[in-house]
């Protein structure tokens, strides 16, 4: 992959930011995806180069990818992280995620800038709670059924992808990503700090994890010839109880005393649907809210990552302990705890 052109769209992000690394690190060509308001703090290696895109307009991107293959001809491998994870109302996660998506692409085609491969980050979620009677490894023979407006713009956007004759895409669905500069998992780190750890539900949970530099690795792999127009489970391989991240992370804050709180579902059910209305009426997006809950309420995370294994040649680096310990440290390192 050296010396080849990539562009990391959504750039800016937590995912994007080490997707940029990864391709620097690969000594290929990287350019950052951006928007023109984007923050720049996890982008300043110098060997990055930038483009400025607009997905939301499809006349003004098609400019900008003009002068792009004008000045740089195209890219010989794009991955597709931008996108949106909240939003206000639902509708706008269709245009974040499918739309955005279905603007890029028609661009790309009609400028003859489809490249050698486009890899698409989309998510475990499209699969929605499905095997919670058995607990059975979600795999790509099962049909998805998300139950959140954030799943169902993902779901479209594969689907989209896979319609198109010859068009060489490689999807990745990661499980629950975490890892330095994340701030989701964050807010969980910060909470047992505080004495208080929060808990779903009663019935038990079966989560996976990817440590984010497991997933940009298997993202990189997608340039393999087995791996075009195919789709991939992404997770370390390893299967968690509900309690094994909020334990690893107690350990690494030197264990201090816990007051662990589990939440009955139809509480928490009603606590989302309130702080989903009081976040419209303030405009701003809420981390909790009904999709989140949909999130919090599935019991079985279960995927199998075996084609990606077998077929690429994957192999996670980071189990959970590993990765956790990592991540603390990068919290504590930039003052976050």
């Amino acid at each position: 992959m050296e010396g080849k052109k990539v562009l990391v769209t959504g750039a800016s992000g937590f995912i994007g930011s080490f997707l940029v690394e990864g391709g620097l690190e690969r000594g290929m060509q990287t350019w950052a995806g951006i928007r023109k308001t984007s923050s720049r703090k996890y982008l300043q290696d110098k060997r990055i180069r930038f483009a400025e895109l607009n997905f939301g307009d499809k006349s003004q991107l098609k400019k900008q990818l003009e002068a792009h293959k004008q000045e740089h001809d195209g890219w010989d491998y794009i991955i597709h992280c931008a996108g949106v994870t909240k939003c206000l109302h639902k509708e706008d996660f269709d245009k974040g995620n499918y739309q955005a998506t279905v603007h890029f692409v028609e661009a790309l085609k009609e400028l003859d800038m489809v490249p050698e491969r486009f890899m698409y980050i989309s998510s475990l979620s499209i699969f929605g709670p499905i095997h919670e009677d058995n607990y059975q490894p979600i795999s790509e023979k099962d049909e998805a059924q998300p139950n959140t407006a954030y799943g169902v713009s993902k779901l479209k956007s594969e689907k989209y992808l896979q319609f198109l004759a010859d068009f060489p895409y490689v999807i990745y669905r990661p499980t629950g990503v975490y890892g330095p500069r994340e701030r989701d998992y964050f807010l969980m780190a910060q909470s047992i700090k505080q004495h208080v750890d929060f808990a779903a539900g009663f019935k038990r949970q079966d989560i996976t994890f990817i440590y984010v530099k497991d997933l940009v690795q298997a993202v990189y792999l997608g340039a393999k010839p087995e791996a075009l127009r195919r789709a991939y489970f992404v997770s370390d391989g390893e299967v968690y109880a509900s309690r094994a991240f909020s334990d690893l992370i107690q350990k690494e804050l030197g264990n201090p005393w816990l007051l662990r709180i589990k939440c009955p579902l139809f509480l928490l059910k009603g606590i989302s649907i309130l702080a989903e209305f009081a976040s419209k009426c303030v405009g701003k997006s809420s981390t909790l809210n009904r999709d989140k809950y949909h999130i919090m309420k599935q019991r079985n995370w279960r995927c199998d990552i075996s084609p990606l294994v077998n077929e690429l040649g994957f192999r996670p680096e980071y189990l959970l302990e590993r990765g956790v310990k990592e991540t603390m440290a990068w919290y504590k390192k930039e003052g976050w705890l």
